[in-house]
């Protein structure tokens, strides 16, 4: 966390100190802008814009398609910008797309997904968490707390850092995981867990992937059926989550700060661009685990689209 601290204090001292960095500066992500989450990566992308004067682009495909995202990775790399920012759920199917970029020499720094692949791709460093580490913490805290059957809901089955997060958790849970596949459906994963804890009485425990898209349909399916003894936590934040887990009705969320996923690797681009300054390792944003105890202090925050 120290290096995470300096990191940010080094971009804001730059951004009062500086003049206006005028780079151009291209983000190609997986996750579609209107999702919750994504949404605020994207609004860190455009306060580290804002920041640094960056000309800031944000592209995303209409679904979760890798060959999409290709398409506009090399649509960024015709375009020559000072610095691309790529996540990488899938580096089999970008990893062309990102080592052309780097081979034109346009910088490159992933975030959110891809760290086991980055550095092989030629990307400078990577913003984000562990998703397998912070799936093992997950999963070691929800055995603390009770639970000895799970269920890890994915609503993208394929993405590799959600699948990382699923095998993390059945690592760390040391107890009976099954992954339950869904799609980007609120309504669709309350009935599967709905369904899932109907058919199995003994499963005790869910971790959903996304706060708003999982986290919240799973607690209103255990409420719905009265499962006071299950255990539901979420990877990532949202107001409505928060919400359950100040109430005592969600046991914790996994907050990666994704607005610091977004922000960051701007910011340091911006930098190079200007200075020729670059971090030199990776910038670990999360995972922090937001309890009872500290979720209201973050639930304004979530609503305004920073945590």
């Amino acid at each position: 966390m120290n290096k995470l601290l300096a990191s940010v204090a080094t971009v804001a001292a730059m951004a009062v100190a500086a003049p206006a960095l005028a780079a151009d500066i291209i983000v190609v992500a997986h996750g579609q802008a209107n999702d919750p989450f994504w949404s605020v990566v994207k609004n860190g992308v455009q306060k580290a814009g804002e920041d640094t004067g960056a000309n800031v682009e944000f592209r995303s495909p209409e679904t979760f398609d890798m060959v999409q995202m290709s398409q506009l990775i090399d649509a960024a790399v015709n375009q020559e910008p000072d610095g691309l920012v790529v996540s990488i759920p899938d580096g089999d199917a970008l990893g062309p797309s990102i080592e052309r970029a780097v081979a034109a020499g346009i910088p490159v720094i992933s975030m959110n997904s891809g760290s086991d692949v980055a550095p092989d791709l030629g990307v400078l460093l990577h913003v984000g968490q562990s998703e397998y580490d912070a799936g093992v913490a997950a999963g070691k805290k929800l055995a603390e707390m009770g639970g000895t059957k799970g269920i890890c809901v994915n609503q993208e089955v394929g993405n590799v850092a959600l699948d990382l997060r699923c095998e993390g958790f059945t690592e760390g849970f040391g107890q009976e995981v099954t992954v339950i596949p869904t799609q980007n459906d609120p309504t669709e994963v309350e009935s599967k867990v709905r369904a899932a804890l109907e058919s199995d009485p003994d499963v005790d425990t869910v971790l959903g992937l996304g706060a708003s898209l999982v986290g919240e349909p799973a607690v209103a399916a255990v409420k719905a059926l009265g499962r006071e003894d299950v255990l539901v936590a979420s990877f990532d934040l949202s107001a409505g989550f928060l919400q359950a887990v100040a109430d005592g009705d969600a046991a914790f969320a996994i907050d990666q700060q994704q607005f610091l996923q977004g922000y960051l690797p701007v910011a340091f681009l911006a930098l190079n661009a200007e200075y020729g300054l670059m971090p030199g390792g990776n910038v670990p944003s999360g995972p922090n685990l937001v309890t009872q105890d500290s979720a209201a202090q973050v639930i304004d925050l979530s609503a305004q689209g920073i945590r």
